[in-house]
C-alpha cells in the first residue's frame, strides 16, 4: 500500500504524523511531508486509513492497494 500526500493542501494539523510516523514527517513548521515513496509499513494499512480518514483537509489519498 502507498500513500500520496497533496502538500499544498496541509495545514500542519499533524494528524497523520499521529498515527503513522514512520510515513509522515513534519517539517520545523509543522506541515507533513512524505517519508520516502510513500510507502506503508506492512501491517500498518489500517493506521494509514485511519491518517487518510481524519486528515482535517483532505491532503491524504490512498494511492495503491
Amino acid at each position: 500500500m502507498k500513500v500520496r500526500l497533496e502538500v499544498a493542501k496541509c495545514e500542519g494539523y499533524g494528524t497523520c504524523n499521529v498515527h503513522l510516523p514512520e510515513v509522515f514527517k513534519l517539517d520545523e513548521w509543522g506541515y507533513a511531508f512524505l517519508e520516502g515513496d510513500g510507502t506503508v509499513p506492512d501491517g500498518k494499512e489500517d493506521l494509514a486509513r485511519r491518517a487518510v480518514i481524519d486528515c482535517p483537509v483532505h491532503a491524504i489519498h490512498v494511492a495503491e492497494e
